[in-house]
């Protein structure tokens, strides 16, 4: 999962930019909206609108926002109408992407999505052509200065994580879906500060790219991020560190 935790971990570290550009703002109000309509406006029992609000709260959006995001899920706030979409679709050197979406209008976000990958080495596959490459799981990342792996390690398992493994920078957690919540809400008690927690599309097998090709890839991903309707894009790239 290299690939995955690579591009979980940059993101991380650039979401202060982000989150000056708005971006983020506009993305998690989707997904408090949509979490809400979907499951109900309860978030002791909604898991989804509980981490989207939780992600919220994470990059300072007001209440107000949080509220109001929430309500037009409800149906208590008149709001647009998004409906999730999933495209597929392969980068430079052959890597698979999977990237989720909300949109109001699949005919304008369709084409532009087409155009991002084409721009940047792509090309969008058919429906799937790639998503059998991919497992949804609970990742979980841990920077290393802030925990020891076998406080990280004790904890992830005595809440029932699936994988334990540390890499350059980070201890990163495995989990099954249903499990996630509980094992990241576990760490926190602990007293373990989870840099990155997402439920997300970890992939099965990697593509090894070479340097030019991985900055290929980072373009594809960012471009194909800071689309508007996009919400995650998740791909099967590896790359040495150094590069």
């Amino acid at each position: 999962m290299s690939g995955h935790s690579k591009w979980s971990t940059i993101k991380h570290k650039k979401g202060a930019a982000d989150a000056k550009r708005g971006r983020i703002f506009t993305k998690l109000i989707k997904e408090i909206t949509m979490a809400a309509r979907l499951g109900g406006g309860a978030p002791e029992s909604n898991p989804r609108l509980r981490k989207a609000i939780d992600d919220a709260k994470a990059v300072n959006m007001p209440a107000d926002n949080i509220k109001r995001a929430l309500q037009r899920g409800t149906g208590e706030l008149p709001g647009v109408n998004y409906e999730e979409v999933t495209y597929e679709g392969y980068g430079p050197g052959g890597v698979a992407v999977l990237v989720e979406a909300m949109t109001d209008n699949r005919n304008r976000t369709l084409p532009e999505v087409r155009t991002i990958f084409s721009k940047n080495g792509g090309n969008l596959g058919e429906s799937g052509s790639v998503r059998f490459l991919f497992q949804k799981k609970g990742y979980i990342a841990v920077e290393k200065n802030q925990a020891t792996e076998d406080s990280v390690m004790e904890a992830a398992i005595e809440a029932g994580a699936e994988d334990v493994r540390s890499t350059e920078q980070y201890h990163e957690v495995v989990t099954d879906p249903d499990s996630f919540a509980a094992v990241k809400a576990h760490l926190e008690e602990k007293k373990i500060p989870v840099a990155v927690g997402e439920l997300s599309m970890i992939p099965t097998t990697e593509v090894q790219l070479d340097q030019r090709k991985a900055d290929q890839m980072m373009k594809l991903m960012e471009a194909l991020e800071d689309h508007d309707d996009v919400q995650h894009v998740w791909a099967n790239f590896d790359f040495e560190e150094a590069e």
